[in-house]
């Protein structure tokens, strides 16, 4: 396990370098990466694993605005990745909820735990999920998760993850790197 000294996008290319490594080791064919631009995705593309990108819903940064852009999109598609937009698990009508009615609901709840580990560790768990359940990993099996603190990518974990429906069975192996101070 590596910790850095801080959060952020700087450790980027030291991460994706501890994932792949991880990943060889273990004989861990799919990875899963969190990049809402393709740029961090990229960096994992070449290295002998199956890549699926997660990235923001549309409208996450303003109606209708879809952070990756088109031409990004089918680039990463063309050299292998797989690309998943979709409402995060830990968003959604929990938080339309929150935004009307000012409340706190189950999934903001398990969200702000995971976030104790620090947000690349939260988005690690979040995606893994989101992946499974889009049929884009296999069911039963320990993937990568790469996840960031905000732009690029500062925590990566095995994980064996469970469709949301049984979130709670997913198992977190490892943790490959994180932050230290969050």
């Amino acid at each position: 396990m590596v910790y850095w000294e801080q959060k952020g996008r700087h450790n980027t290319d030291d991460t994706v370098k501890a994932a792949v490594a991880r990943a060889k080791e273990l004989e861990i064919k799919s990875l899963v990466v969190a990049s809402n631009t393709g740029e961090t995705a990229e960096k994992f593309i070449g290295q002998g694993l199956e890549i699926v990108c997660v990235t923001h819903h549309v409208g996450f940064t303003g109606p209708g605005e879809d952070e990756m852009n088109a031409e990004k999109r089918k680039e990463l598609q063309d050299k292998g990745a797989k690309l998943l937009t979709t409402t995060h698990l830990f968003a959604g009508v929990d938080r339309a909820l929150r935004f009307k009615f000012q409340g706190v609901y189950p999934a903001e709840i398990v969200s702000s735990t995971l976030r104790m580990m620090g947000q690349g560790f939260k988005v690690c768990v979040e995606i893994s999920v989101m992946a499974l359940d889009a049929g884009l990993i296999p069911y039963g099996e320990e993937i990568i998760s790469v996840g960031g603190t905000g732009r690029g990518a500062d925590a990566a974990c095995v994980i064996v993850p469970a469709h949301s429906s049984q979130f709670f069975d997913t198992k977190i192996k490892e943790v490959i790197c994180m932050p230290r101070e969050h």
